[in-house]
């Protein structure tokens, strides 16, 4: 007697490879890292009692909205184009203080861009948290 062989069930072969994804993923999650830790002994330098200062070259906005550049102080945004030549439009530092409004920096951002600036930059502080 001849027997006809079993028809095969087709399985699905892409959830054996999700799964073999999925375990690799979980593998190199577990025993992978990102970057190498620090070295135990290395001592970071601290910064945050060192007393900041603005760049030269950029706009300080204080927290009564007084403008001041180079320690000269400015009427408005369009006056400060005024007494620079015309390639420093390219990008101008804002260096606004940090109980300044936020309304009074978008007003004199938007100033300084209706005058001519092609961009406007906040220069902030960046902390680490020990």
């Amino acid at each position: 007697m001849i027997r006809k062989p079993r028809p095969r069930s087709q399985g699905e072969p892409t959830i054996a490879l999700i799964n073999i994804v999925f375990l690799m993923l979980i593998f190199f999650l577990v025993a992978g890292t990102l970057a190498r830790p620090l070295d135990k002994q290395l001592t970071l330098v601290r910064t945050a009692d060192l007393a900041g200062t603005a760049p030269a070259d950029a706009l300080v906005i204080h927290a009564d909205g007084r403008l001041t550049w180079r320690g000269a102080e400015t009427a408005s945004p369009e006056a400060f184009f005024d007494a620079q030549p015309p390639e420093s439009r390219a990008l101008v530092r804002l260096v606004p203080d940090r109980d300044l409004p936020a309304t009074d920096l978008l007003r004199i951002g938007r100033a300084l861009r209706a005058a001519g600036a092609a961009r406007v930059v906040l220069v902030t502080e960046r902390g680490l948290a020990s």
